[in-house]
């Protein structure tokens, strides 16, 4: 069942949906109804299947006055909004008999065993329902729940207790929604991991982050956000969340590509029609068009419906743009994101942990990756890492970030096998047009970076063009660019290095210009093979200890950054390998 919105001369209506979603668990409601989050799940998707039936209308609900003893009348799919309740529904089946009218409401689930028959949350709902058609001039005296999964119909009579419990919640889901609050989330409980919004609340990590950090807060350490030992305090945290995010992005490099639409695939023809690829919508997570690849209208238009970032990337990589549907509803989420970019205490805050997770990756990236590593560097990079978490400004942090990669980038060819580093030699970073093979790698693994920062920030409801360490500047993704600057060295630079060593690309896949040095188009395939690789590769989740690709901890630390925006959490904590 569905619920729709309603705005009544007080304010939103509240679905009946939403209140049994508030009963369930308080912070689902928020996040739900508030927040505007939803994400689909096997459960979600039986239970919509299962209400195909009710969903659509057919016999006309009558008026009130029409309900007399004589009539005998089934209709499905009523919706109903209560002014006075501030509710509204739409209910799965009304009968309408010997003067009654009773909501019926389908549940994909089992019904529990013993007496009242139906769960808490289904009966507040069913409740929520019998109010409205009440307001509405209806006669309703019991309510009915059928659980499809035990094939039981449980009839609930709407007494006065059950009112008074449903106009209790409904008026504590509005004053918590009216106040802004997240509520805390669940501590071990049962019904995380069948939740659809598990990714989304995340709700062992959120709380061990807010034990650990909030111990940090009580010793003083406000320069050093540390990392939770996981299973050693009060919560032990569970992988309730899949590892790896739905889907697998589209790559169109060929110039004069086009990506069409054909029986819920997307079709990818070259520039004489022949085919080049076909992958289905269900499948594809993001689309991204390098050069002059295009994609048709009706393409694009199924993007938007299934959520689908289309990506627009230069010849050469460099992130341009993208195309989404609607924008995320959460402005919850960009109202805490705009009054942190407003405040500069609190963006400092956030953007020394920034910059210090970004030097700890280059740290332990030449520590593991150096054939020689000198001692004396890792010293002064982990100085440079302590001394951002304690920068006095954003100036001074600048310095900071300048510094070491200065010397990580003085000293990243040491990283590159003996085999290949005549031909993949580094003197220092340059962009645009990069002058050398290693600086085109670099620059084409950030552009891929920034994409899938891009399409993280703006997938939990930022807007990734505001940022708290990069500055606003007319087409930067500057919250994307904040969140990217931990993982370039982990995930981009070692992609780059992974590529160089292994042979995956070599002198022969670049083309050398007066103005530049690029990859050339099989050059440019092996490394976005090889970007891929990485991207996809579970490992063990630096804070949380449990296996997740580099896609879904992206996704997840731009969650995190959220909360910490709207206060559940103290500190952002950056993302430090070991």
């Amino acid at each position: 069942m569905s619920d729709e919105g309603g705005v009544l001369s007080g304010g939103l209506a509240l679905p009946a949906r939403m209140l049994n979603e508030w009963t369930y668990c308080e912070r689902l409601g928020v996040l739900e109804w508030v927040h505007g989050e939803w994400r689909e799940s096997g459960d979600t998707i039986d239970g919509a299947a299962g209400h195909r039936r009710v969903d659509r209308p057919d016999a006309e609900m009558p008026e009130a006055e029409a309900v007399d003893e004589a009539l005998d009348l089934k209709t499905r799919s009523v919706w109903l909004t209560a002014e006075r309740e501030g509710l509204t529904a739409r209910i799965d089946l009304v009968e309408l008999a010997e003067g009654l009218a009773a909501p019926v409401d389908y549940k994909k689930g089992h019904a529990p065993a013993g007496s009242p028959g139906a769960w808490e949350p289904d009966r507040v709902q069913l409740c929520a329902q019998a109010l409205v058609l009440r307001e509405a001039g209806y006669r309703v005296e019991h309510g009915i729940v059928v659980y499809l999964a035990s094939k039981r119909r449980v009839e609930i009579d709407i007494d006065d207790r059950l009112v008074a419990v449903t106009r209790e919640r409904i008026a504590t889901f509005r004053a918590v929604a009216a106040a802004g609050v997240l509520p805390a989330p669940l501590r071990d409980s049962p019904k995380c991991p069948r939740c659809s919004l598990v990714a989304i609340c995340l709700p062992d990590e959120t709380a061990l982050l807010a034990d650990a950090t909030a111990t940090d807060h009580a010793s003083g350490d406000e320069h050093h956000a540390s990392a939770p030992a996981v299973g050693t305090g009060a919560i032990e945290l569970r992988q309730v969340l899949a590892p790896r995010l739905e889907g697998f992005p589209l790559y169109v490099t060929e110039q004069g590509a086009r990506v069409g639409l054909s029986k819920g695939s997307f079709e990818v023809t070259g520039r004489d029609g022949a085919q080049l690829a076909s992958v289905r919508t269900r499948d594809t997570s993001q689309i991204s068009l390098f050069g002059n690849a295009q994609i048709t209208t009706q393409a694009m238009r199924e993007a938007m419906d299934g959520g689908i970032a289309v990506c627009y990337h230069s010849f050469g990589g460099w992130f341009v743009g993208m195309a989404w549907g609607h924008h995320h509803k959460n402005v919850v989420l960009r109202r805490a994101q705009y009054a942190v970019a407003e405040d500069w205490q609190r963006s400092l805050a956030v953007a020394r942990q920034i910059v210090r997770g970004k030097i700890r990756g280059q740290r332990t990236l030449l520590r593991r990756n150096h054939t020689a590593p000198d001692r004396a560097v890792l010293r002064e990079l982990a100085r440079l890492a302590a001394a951002a978490g304690g920068a006095a400004g954003l100036e001074t942090l600048l310095g900071i970030e300048g510094a070491a990669g200065r010397l990580y980038f003085g000293h990243f060819g040491g990283m590159v096998k003996a085999d290949w580093a005549e031909s993949f030699q580094l003197s220092g970073r340059n962009r645009r047009p990069p002058r050398d093979p290693v600086n085109a790698l670099l620059s084409y693994a950030y552009g891929m970076l920034a994409r899938d920062c891009t399409v993280a920030a703006q997938s939990v409801g930022f807007d990734p063009y505001l940022g708290v360490y990069h500055q606003p500047r007319y087409g930067r993704p500057a919250l994307a660019l904040d969140l990217m600057e931990e993982f370039r060295s982990v995930v981009a630079d070692s992609v780059v290095l992974t590529a160089i060593n292994n042979g995956e690309v070599t002198p022969a896949s670049f083309v050398r210009a007066a103005n530049g040095c690029n990859l050339t188009q099989s050059g440019r395939k092996a490394f976005l093979g090889t970007y891929e690789r990485r991207m996809d590769t579970l490992l063990l989740h630096p804070l949380f200890g449990y296996r997740a690709s580099w896609r879904r901890i992206i996704e997840v630390q731009a969650r995190l950054l959220g909360r910490h925006m709207m206060g559940e959490l103290p500190r952002y904590v950056p993302i430090v390998t070991r």
